[in-house]
């Protein structure tokens, strides 16, 4: 796929006609990461921000003492460290990826020039920071109104709309990140939610093997779910 095509899919650039995508192709840099690759370090210069076309990614920050703390999950379409445009300059948090994939990359200097010329581009970029704006005070809500099993539930039918098969009322789904990862981004231990797969099992409503996950009685999970709405 060109990258016009792939430049399209994202909704920073949806509001850009051929031409403006055309001016933004030419700067931009596609490039294939490995599975474990880190694209940037918290407190490196921002040199610019991305775009994931496949794969999945985390951003996190990692304390002196080596703990690391999951902020967000990156998946295919969605842009990530425009923040680093703004404030000091630098990136806030790492990026790693879990999976090998693909992302393209927008040098600052080169979209900051654009913007100046393109007012869209300007706009468009308000309106992406403010959706993540709203997503991590989303986060920061479930997680500390709804208890693991709400969220776990969330978590699966959100993963189930984005990629799954469906056959006879069964929905066949891949987790897609470890354990200890989706631990750490509903906030709490990896024990806590081996305990609450295990509960979901017991009652029948899924059925677990590594990370490949059947869900049996989806509307029992969206019943769950819904208690932290």
């Amino acid at each position: 796929m060109d990258l016009v095509s792939l430049l399209k899919k994202s909704l920073l650039f949806s509001g850009l006609n051929d031409e403006d995508l055309q001016s933004l192709a030419a700067i931009t840099v596609r490039r294939a990461v490995s599975k474990g690759e880190t694209l940037f370090s918290e407190g490196e210069e921002a040199t610019g921000f991305f775009l994931l076309i496949e794969g999945h990614l985390k951003l996190c920050r990692v304390s002196p003492e080596g703990r690391e703390k999951v902020l967000h999950f990156v998946h295919p379409g969605e842009t990530f460290a425009e923040a680093a445009f703004f404030g000091d300059g630098r990136y806030p948090a790492e990026a790693r990826a879990l999976e090998p994939g693909e992302v393209l990359f927008l040098p600052r200097q080169g979209f900051m020039e654009l913007m100046g010329s393109k007012p869209q581009f300007a706009l468009n970029l308000v309106v992406s920071l403010s959706l993540s704006l709203r997503r991590f005070a989303r986060q920061i809500e479930e997680l500390t109104f709804a208890d693991v099993t709400s969220r776990l539930a969330s978590f699966l039918i959100k993963r189930a709309e984005e990629q799954s098969t469906s056959y006879g009322g069964i929905t066949y789904l891949e987790l897609g990140i470890k354990k200890g990862e989706l631990a750490a981004q509903l906030g709490t231990a990896g024990e806590t939610i081996s305990r609450t797969f295990r509960k979901l099992k017991e009652e029948g409503i899924i059925e677990l093997d590594g990370r490949k996950v059947t869900i049996l009685q989806m509307e029992r999970l969206q019943q769950m779910a819904s208690r932290q709405q």
